[in-house]
């Protein structure tokens, strides 16, 4: 089964950052991982791209952004049409959670590495 091809949005090259852990793990577990991050760097085998590069076949957006980042962000993100996107701790945004709602994309709150920790991914 192929995995669910995913976007990490504020990908960092950080080992401390949860975005770095984020994309090493979706791509241990399978998953196509592209990343966007305020500076490019490479983390394992992702590019990470900057700017708002076009985007094909996004199952899910994870979000490391604090809401007031994810403003520039809004339009871009709901042209991906995601099937769903995952706001981890700290990024919980009511705003785009209700415009991904509006345009059929499910908004979840989570953490992505409890998700694929736990097989919920």
């Amino acid at each position: 089964m192929a995995g669910k091809k995913t976007l990490v949005l504020g990908a960092s090259t950080n080992p401390a950052r949860y975005s770095y852990l984020a994309m090493n793990k979706l791509s241990s577990h399978k998953h196509p991982v592209v990343a966007i991050g305020l500076r490019e760097g490479k983390v394992g085998d992702v590019e990470i791209l900057t700017g708002q590069p076009r985007l094909e076949d996004i199952d899910t957006v994870t979000l490391y952004l604090n809401p007031t980042n994810q403003k520039p962000y809004y339009d871009y993100i709901l042209s991906l049409k995601p099937k769903r996107i995952i706001f981890n701790p700290g990024t919980e945004n009511d705003e785009l959670e209700e415009m991904a709602m509006k345009n059929g994309i499910k908004p979840m709150e989570a953490c992505t590495l409890v998700m694929l920790g736990t097989g919920q991914y």
